[in-house]
């Protein structure tokens, strides 16, 4: 498996999507400029010019058409992926953490961070299909839990929305009314910040990622825990294979304390764990920082990581990985 070497942000990664059809990637990093490459060669097609500040999160529509990001310049962008016009912008009294469109792309949840006496927020935002006609109202607002809200998700036919960060909880909540449904354990669930959320391709269940060195599986509509993944590094991203029982985790110690003479020192792989037996099934090195973000490719062939080091790595995976021919 050679990985494509992808040089395209100044500063680390901290972000990845593919598109539905699996042909585009997009990526976020500290260096304010998404950018849109090729998902089988790794060329990369355009940035996205407009935020002020390190973009933490991106989604794209179904379509392919849209693509929403949110920034520590206190801003949600919409943007023409094609074009790369930016085509509304919704502004906050904080950073912006976490953007997702809806089953639809008709809504977008949004979370902004606790800042300068502001509560954390869920908020959730109706999206035109005519730029022109956009608004920036909320049509739901959650005030949030003590700490930031890192991740937000849509739930199955946009009827929750699932959300975790620092105060290492889960929660499910009511996308209509906003009322709290369910929050995990704190005996079985996190015991430290959750960094990332990934849905499974059928949003039957979800992973989360902590820095307590787990990861966790989770039935998305009982909240119900179903498996624990354990590694020796903090969870900084995780994802998982829609194609096989796969999930892969990566991390690493932060930067500020390891040197970057020794990859091995800061343990910088992208590991794969079986995902019903749990145990570790292999790793792949590459990084030269902890690993910050993880995306699979759709149909499942290939996947993405994004480090600290400023690089998205691509890596195809070999056919005998699949024991099928391709």
């Amino acid at each position: 498996m050679r990985p494509i070497l992808m040089k395209g942000h100044e500063r680390p990664l901290t972000f990845l999507k593919y598109n539905r059809e699996g042909d585009l990637l997009f990526s976020c990093a500290k260096d304010h400029n998404p950018t849109v490459w090729f998902a089988d060669n790794g060329e990369r097609l355009g940035t996205y010019r407009g935020h002020n500040g390190a973009v933490w999160c991106c989604d794209v529509s179904r379509d392919s058409t849209r693509l929403i990001t949110g920034s520590a310049d206190q801003s949600v962008k919409l943007w023409d992926v094609q074009t790369g016009a930016q085509l509304y912008s919704f502004n906050f009294d904080s950073p912006a953490r976490a953007v997702d469109f809806s089953v639809g792309d008709r809504l977008a949840v949004i979370t902004a961070d606790p800042f300068m006496g502001h509560p954390s927020t869920i908020q959730v935002k109706r999206i035109a299909k005519d730029p022109s006609e956009q608004t920036s109202e909320s049509v739901l607002t959650i005030k949030g839990p003590q700490g930031r809200i890192n991740r937000a998700v849509w739930g199955p036919l946009n009827k929750t929305i699932i959300s975790g960060g620092e105060d290492a909880v889960i929660r499910i909540w009511d996308s209509e009314t906003g009322k709290l449904l369910k929050e995990s354990d704190k005996e079985t669930g996190h015991q430290k910040t959750i960094t990332s959320l990934s849905k499974s391709s059928d949003g039957s269940h979800f992973l989360s990622g902590s820095l307590d060195k787990s990861a966790k599986l989770w039935d998305t509509r009982t909240l119900t825990l179903i498996k624990t993944y354990v590694t020796e590094r903090p969870v900084n991203a995780c994802a998982l294979s829609p194609l096989l029982d796969h999930v892969v985790l990566g991390g690493g110690q932060d930067a500020s304390h390891v040197t970057t003479t020794d990859r091995r020192a800061g343990k910088f792989e992208a590991k794969f764990f079986h995902k019903i037996l749990q145990e570790e099934i292999g790793g792949v090195k590459g990084h030269f920082g902890p690993i910050n973000a993880l995306a699979f490719n759709p149909d499942g062939r290939s996947f993405s990581s994004g480090g600290e080091d400023g690089y998205v790595r691509l890596h195809h995976f070999d056919p005998d990985y699949f024991n099928i021919k391709m």
